[in-house]
């Protein structure tokens, strides 16, 4: 499976681009920070991120496209700015048929490291493990967006299990409830 991951944001926004293998083995094929300047106009700044993802997806076509889940920051504007560039690369995403997975830090980084509240040291150094990367990727956006399509390998078994579960679930549900449908009928003839 070939896993866009997204660090979003509009300052810095890391992409990255991992191919998973037998078991827990990933390879990185890419990575990149997208940049845009801070006095740029808003739109403009939206439109760089977005192009710049629609680049990848075209070029190294991935099978799903994971992005960090903006949780909770202190600063407002920080999130918005966060969950805007987040939003304008799971459109790009969506037009092309592509699916989107969210994930929070918390579960990438307990996905790499073990540890649900490790630091940024912490992750660079295992993705950097993991990846059998020579040098750590930077800045920081590098190493998350990495993370995260790391991550999105190593849980997309797992939430296909439960989609398909879910829906199993859901298709037996309706089959029962038919069922109660039909002998209630019965019951009132």
């Amino acid at each position: 499976m070939r896993v866009m991951g997204v660090d979003p944001g509009l300052t810095r926004c890391g992409i990255s681009m991992v191919e998973s293998g037998s078991g827990r083995r990933v390879t990185a094929l890419a990575v990149d920070v997208v940049r845009t300047p801070p006095d740029m106009d808003l739109a403009q700044r939206l439109m760089g991120v977005a192009d710049a993802a629609e680049l990848w997806m075209d070029r190294h076509k991935p099978d799903a496209v994971a992005i960090e889940r903006v949780f909770s920051q202190h600063n407002v504007r920080t999130a918005m700015a966060t969950a805007q560039a987040g939003g304008v690369i799971a459109l790009a995403a969506a037009r092309r048929g592509i699916p989107v997975h969210f994930h929070t830090p918390s579960q990438v980084k307990a996905a790499v490291t073990g540890n649900g509240s490790a630091d940024k040291a912490q992750v660079t150094a295992m993705v950097t493990k993991i990846l059998g990367l020579a040098v750590a990727p930077k800045p920081a956006d590098a190493a998350d967006a990495l993370a995260l399509a790391i991550c999105h390998c190593w849980r997309a078994p797992m939430i296909d299990r439960i989609a398909k579960a879910e829906a199993l679930a859901a298709a037996q549900r309706r089959m029962y409830e038919e069922r109660l449908a039909q002998q209630r009928k019965a019951v009132t003839r």
